[in-house]
């Protein structure tokens, strides 16, 4: 099935265990962990050095809370973007995270993930 056919619960099943796992790999500066879900493109465009100093000099790359809301999704091309209201233990406020999902070789992999 086109990941672009999935519906909004569909993809929040997928989408959310991935989210939660680079949550969790992110508070935890677990490089190795973080990456493992992304396709071959994106870990092509994440450098272990320059993510090892984006895990060491960001405040908001730690302590990230593990509630988040579901916002819905955007599709788009090959792609389905999940969007989560993130929070932060420390800081107050609210993020949006974005969660980039298609296909490579058979299997739903990560194409973009970013906190804003």
């Amino acid at each position: 099935m086109d990941i672009l056919e999935k519906s909004d619960k569909e993809i929040l099943a997928i989408a959310r265990p991935m989210w939660d796992d680079l949550v969790k790999y992110s508070n935890n500066s677990n490089y190795g962990a973080f990456t493992r879900k992304f396709s071959e493109e994106m870990l092509r465009g994440a450098n272990e050095i320059e993510m090892g100093k984006q895990f060491a000099r960001s405040e908001l790359t730690k302590n990230l809370a593990e509630d988040v809301e579901f916002l819905g999704t955007i599709r788009r091309g090959e792609h389905v973007t999940a969007l989560f209201k993130q929070k932060h233990k420390k800081k107050p406020g609210e993020w949006l995270g974005r969660l980039v999902l298609g296909y490579e070789d058979g299997e739903i992999k990560i194409f973009g993930a970013t906190i804003f």
